[in-house]
């Protein structure tokens, strides 16, 4: 995405309604994933695994797009994917994770992802993920 579709995409999604939860365990990328969407107007909430993830849903939370780590202590990505979708959990999931091997990604991506990004997330990724959801505003 060049800088100019990204210049043009801010405007649209900074007036939406959207919400994100970020499942990390990395307080780096927990920064960094939530100043992206704070970027983007996306109201944002943080948990530090995977099971924390399933709590939120548990106990009444929704979100439009869960921003989805694979390697966390407690519950994974993966085990929470595959619980989530279990339970009928309909928000988008992205998987977004340092690991790069194709089985893992596969595994990952079985589990119930929507999409999938390497880290380090960047607005050009982010926006990717929220254009293949279609969670974008036109106006």
């Amino acid at each position: 995405m060049t800088r100019d579709q990204v210049a043009e995409e801010l405007p649209n999604l900074a007036e939406s309604k959207l919400t994100a939860l970020v499942v990390d365990d990395s307080f780096v990328n927990q920064t960094i994933h939530q100043k992206l969407l704070n970027r983007l107007g996306i109201k944002n909430d943080v948990v530090t695994n995977g099971k924390e993830a399933v709590d939120v849903y548990c106990s009444g939370g929704n979100y439009d797009l869960i921003l989805m780590d694979m390697d966390m202590p407690i519950m994974n990505g993966i085990q929470a994917t595959k619980r989530l979708r279990e339970m009928g959990i309909e928000s988008k999931i992205a998987g977004v994770t340092t690991r790069a091997n194709e089985g893992e990604k596969k595994e990952f991506m079985e589990a119930g992802l929507n999409d999938f990004q390497e880290k380090p997330l960047t607005i050009s990724k982010l926006l990717s993920i929220l254009h293949k959801l279609n969670f974008y505003v036109q106006t």
